[in-house]
Parts: C-alpha cells; sequence; structure tokens
C-alpha cells in the first residue's frame, strides 16, 4: 500500500515537477496559444489526467473541469471531442460531475449526442450515465434525449458501443419509470 507522499513522488515529472504545477502550465500553456493544433494536443493531455482519481483536486482547483465545458461550445471538433472526453473521464467522482451542472454543462454534453464524431457521441452517453442523478434527473431524462438514447440502444448494428452505453443508460436511469 502507497502512502500519499509515496503516490505523489510516483506521479512527480521526471523533471521533479509535482502534479499540480504541471497540470496548470498545461492550462496556461492551452490559454496562451491561438495555434489550433497546439491546443488540440494539451486538451488531449489534460483529458487524459481526468481518468485518474488522483488528479481530480487538481482539476477542480485549476477550474479544468470548466475548461472542458467551453471547449463543447468551440468550432472545432477535436476540441469537443477532447472536452466531453475530459468531461467523461472525470464525472466518475461525484464532485465534478456537480461542477459540470453547476457551470451549464448539461444541454452542452445533451448537444454532443448529435456530433458526427463517433467519440464524441460516445463520450456524451458516458458522462450522461454518470451525472444524472436525482437533482438533475428533469434535465437530463427530457423525451427527446430519452428519444435519441433509445435510438443509439437500438442502433446495434450500426455501433455496438453506442447501444451498450445508450443501454446501459436506460437501464440505470428509466427502469421503472418507463
Amino acid at each position: 500500500m502507497f502512502t500519499n507522499d509515496q503516490r505523489q513522488k510516483e506521479r512527480t515529472g521526471r523533471y521533479g515537477t509535482s502534479r499540480v504545477e504541471f497540470l496548470q502550465e498545461l492550462v496556461t500553456q492551452f490559454q496562451n496559444t491561438s495555434a489550433e493544433e497546439t491546443r488540440e494536443k494539451i486538451l488531449a493531455n489534460l483529458a487524459n489526467f481526468a481518468y485518474d482519481p488522483y488528479n481530480f483536486n487538481f482539476l477542480r482547483q485549476l477550474n479544468v473541469l470548466e475548461l472542458f465545458i467551453d471547449c463543447l461550445t468551440e468550432p472545432n471538433e477535436k476540441l469537443v471531442e477532447f472536452g466531453i472526453g475530459g468531461i467523461c473521464n472525470s464525472c466518475v467522482d461525484p464532485a465534478n460531475s456537480a461542477i459540470v451542472t453547476k457551470f451549464g454543462g448539461i444541454p452542452l454534453i445533451i448537444q454532443c449526442l448529435s456530433s458526427p464524431v463517433r467519440n464524441t457521441v460516445n463520450y456524451a452517453l458516458g458522462a450522461l450515465y454518470y451525472i444524472c442523478n436525482e437533482s438533475n434527473k428533469e434535465d437530463i431524462l427530457k423525451p427527446e434525449v430519452i428519444d435519441i438514447i433509445r435510438r443509439y440502444a437500438a442502433a446495434e448494428a450500426v455501433c455496438v458501443g453506442f447501444s451498450n452505453l445508450a443501454k446501459a443508460f436506460l437501464n440505470k436511469h428509466l427502469s421503472g419509470n418507463d
């Protein structure tokens, strides 16, 4: 079993930069560059850090979740994809889900269900699966959203991944509500 100090040491960059400092550097680089390809790479990197529960506090502290939400309004489909990916990765944690909800993420996630990019749709389904709870289900379980999710659930021949995620969502959030 690792102590917190051991886990921090394990997660410190090769040049001795702490995780929070490294994440702050990524956020600053993202905000200070206008080069689309660089922004895409940085956002993809931040979304990857959102997988690890060790980083959840840092992501909240540095307002990275809000950054992910902001990217959902970008015209660049890659930024939308990586933004929703970061949200999906981090929303397994209820505190992160609450931030996404508080800062208007739900309607933007729902919009991602109509994306032409498969990963974006996949991440949106996953994010809604984790975010939907008693306090926000009226915002998510609207007839038009349920209709889209049911269509994905029925589309096994088109994409098994969408179908499985959509079925899991329906089983978790609509069982007994039909």
